[in-house]
């Protein structure tokens, strides 16, 4: 019941943004729902006066027509031919009495009465507003259609009847036919009350109509029962909320109406003795969780990776470069190149993590939650932590100041390359592991399994570091600029098991990073030969992948491939011969073999050419000795 009660205690703790529209974007729009109520895609809008005539009414355009409105819990589930009215708003063949009269055609029960029940009910009760009872007094007069028909929202067939589907024979066809998708008993209506007077709020934006059904609807809930997440008697519910990730979404987190499969079969005879949550917290845990979900989830391919507390904490999915970015004032600061050795970054880094431990207070948790669907009905959940702050944040340091590497991939809002030393996002080490072009399955599938290396300090899965490796060591398979990409990323999920920095450490003697350093030189050497209008790769990188397999063997190969640039620069690459006799100098003759390299020698390529590109920048008086 964790995860229940973390939900329900982020609904109370944010009650003054119930019912508040909120951005995101341009043009999405969400809000923290009242309980009892839902949201729906509106396609007309009818005004109605105090009195409970028709004013006028408008089709709403594509994308402006979400709707807050009142929900029961059997319009909520209703599907198919069920008739169960939303208590206010509704489809058109629900909120027109005069549906059949223009043509409409129903089976079974008719909609409009039960709606019409519903909704004098609660207009007659003592929580009824004003605008309920204006409402209901206009729908009771049983001529929307055509009202609608007079407005020239509609338009009247020849028959007499509605022209429920455009005929492509007319010409000048209404918006409505181009706004709603087939017949136009699926439009939805809106209603909202209009006075000359006043300015008023519309129906569906107004907290005192939301209280007004909140107050009445709780009056109709049925048996109470112990609540299993609160722990108290209150009235219970076995029909729970569905539109979790979207408001086309019908999988549900909490659900028990297969009365023939196993979900409670054999072990109880009713579901509520498997499990019992009040009508209260239901809804409350599931509209804190679409609220949270449209405010700050990460979605791929469906599966939603969520981070919460109660007040905002850093995302474990994100690189260092948006870690150490999140306090606004360093945010310049950490990017430029002056921070980016191990130590100064890993400051940078701490001191955003410090920001947000000033910022919880002492009883604060972090909640992670992973959650998908495999089948349209059913949603789970893949993984959970309700961890302490303190914890998590010292789980978050740890992974961004060990999976340290320098990084040149990531730009500014203004397409500005920024360079940055630190751990790499998960998503971005899916596509250095499979590719850029891998399927979203895979990619959500390997954010899953780096959750636990971040949070809970667990080994990264070594299929993954392999993988990474290998891509790095084929550069001819892939472009420059991606390749770069993933070659940072393999040395940063390399370098937590070696410990090793960026810059280039002379007292190494490992055979894989000595290995490395020789690559690195031939690279540049060959380079500086082609000159900057060449494009074509280096010998060293065109062999590199062979070079990891058989170093002697290949180094062979790449040293005879250099010598024709060696003799065309001549005395201009002395610094660099003497390195390579150097460094080939120092790889033990034992070493100096065919045994395929680990990954360090990657770690040497990278440092060996940093470095010698920063004396390039530097211009020491030594190069061209």
């Amino acid at each position: 019941m964790s995860i229940w009660l973390q939900l329900y205690k982020t609904y109370e703790a944010n009650l003054d943004r119930v019912g508040i529209t909120e951005k995101k974007g341009e043009d999405r729009e969400f809000t923290l729902l009242p309980i009892s109520h839902t949201t729906q895609t509106a396609h007309i809008e009818v005004l109605i006066t105090p009195e409970g005539d028709f004013h006028s009414a408008e089709v709403i355009e594509k994308g402006q027509g979400n709707t807050l409105i009142p929900c029961t819990e059997e319009a909520a589930s209703r599907a198919g031919s069920k008739v169960a009215p939303y208590p206010l708003h509704d489809k058109l063949s629900y909120v027109a009495g005069d549906f059949v009269k223009y043509g409409g055609q129903i089976k079974g029960e008719d909609p409009f009465e039960a709606y019409i029940k519903a909704l004098k009910k609660w207009a007659e009760s003592p929580h009824a507003v004003s605008k309920v009872k204006s409402i209901y007094k206009y729908v009771s007069k049983r001529r929307l259609i055509e009202d609608l028909i007079q407005e020239k929202v509609f338009i009247e067939a020849a028959d007499g009847k509605l022209l429920w589907k455009w005929d492509n024979s007319r010409d000048q066809k209404p918006l409505i036919y181009s706004v709603v998708t087939g017949s136009l008993d699926g439009a939805f209506v809106r209603f909202t009350v209009y006075s000359a007077k006043e300015d008023l709020e519309q129906v569906w934006k107004d907290r005192e109509m939301h209280q007004s059904f909140i107050r009445f609807y709780d009056e109709q809930l049925g048996d109470e029962d112990l609540c299993y997440v609160t722990g108290t008697i209150q009235p219970r519910t076995e029909r729970h909320a569905n539109k979790i990730r979207n408001a086309g979404d019908k999988a549900k987190l909490i659900s028990a109406n297969d009365t023939s499969g196993f979900t409670f079969r054999g072990r109880f005879s009713h579901p509520t003795e498997a499990v019992s949550i009040s009508y209260d917290v239901s809804q409350k845990a599931h509209n804190a969780l679409k609220w949270l979900i449209n405010k700050q989830a990460k979605i791929v391919d469906q599966r939603v990776f969520l981070v919460w507390g109660n007040t905002p904490v850093p995302d474990p999915t994100e690189d260092s470069y948006s870690m150490a970015a999140l306090l606004a004032e360093e945010k310049e600061k950490s990017v430029k190149k002056e921070s980016d050795t191990h130590h100064l970054y890993a400051r940078e880094v701490s001191k955003a993590i410090a920001g947000y431990r000033g910022k919880l207070n002492s009883d604060d948790n972090v909640n992670i939650l992973v959650m998908d669907s495999a089948t349209t009905g059913r949603l789970a959940l893949l993984y959970y932590r309700n961890m302490d702050k303190e914890i998590y944040l010292d789980r978050l340091e740890d992974w961004h100041t060990k999976h340290v590497w320098e990084h040149r991939y990531r730009k500014t809002k203004d397409k500005q390359l920024v360079v940055f030393n630190g751990a790499p996002a998960t998503k971005d080490i899916a596509f250095a592991a499979y590719g850029p072009r891998v399927s979203d399955k895979v990619v959500k599938g390997l954010m899953e399994r780096m959750l636990p290396c971040v949070v809970d300090g667990q080994k990264i899965p070594f299929d993954i570091v392999r993988s990474a490796f290998q891509r790095a060591s084929n550069p001819g398979s892939m472009e420059n600029e991606e390749w770069e990409k993933t070659l940072s990323i393999a040395c940063a999920l390399i370098n937590k098991q070696e410990e090793m920095s960026v810059s280039l450490d002379l007292q190494n003697k490992d055979r894989d990073y000595l290995f490395g350093r020789l690559l690195a030189l031939a690279d540049v050497l060959e380079r500086q030969a082609l000159g900057r209008d060449e494009k074509r790769a280096t010998n060293a990188i065109r062999y590199m992948h062979s070079f990891a397999q058989h170093p002697e063997r290949t180094w062979c190969i790449i040293q005879g491939a250099l010598q024709p640039y060696q003799a065309r620069l001549g005395t201009r690459v002395s610094y660099l011969n003497r390195l390579i006799d150097e460094v080939g100098a120092s790889i033990k003759i034992e070493d100096f073999n065919n045994k395929s390299l680990s990954g360090k020698y990657l770690l040497g390529f990278y440092s060996q050419r940093n470095e010698l590109y920063k004396k390039k920048e530097t211009k020491p008086e030594d190069e061209n000795e």
